[in-house]
């Protein structure tokens, strides 16, 4: 079996985590895949809003859609989750990669 299936399996098996999730996302978009990589993503942002990694690269996936305005808006919504986390680090990141569209 695929890793893409697999990743698909895994999310079947644990629909409530959102790490298999993320991974499935993660395995599409280095795979090319961007609009399935984005579907993932958008279940992950809608189903798990604090689970901070998923924004970061739900953003860029955006960006490689050529759908910047989109891509700020999730940054921004991750720089407030990284906030309600405490987790620095990745609210760092989230407002750099934010500040290179910053002309959206």
């Amino acid at each position: 079996m695929d890793r893409i299936a697999a990743l698909r399996a895994f999310v079947d098996q644990r629909p409530d985590d959102p790490f298999p999730r993320y991974g499935l996302a993660l395995e599409l978009a280095g795979a090319g895949d961007h609009v399935g990589a984005w579907s993932q993503f958008e279940v992950l942002l809608e189903r798990f809003p604090d689970y901070v990694p998923s924004y970061l690269m739900a953003g860029e996936t955006l960006v490689a859609l050529d759908r910047r305005s989109e891509a700020a808006e999730v940054y921004r919504r991750g720089i407030d989750a990284a906030g309600r986390a405490g987790d620095g680090h990745a609210r760092g990141e989230l407002e750099a990669a934010l500040a290179v569209i910053a002309d959206v």
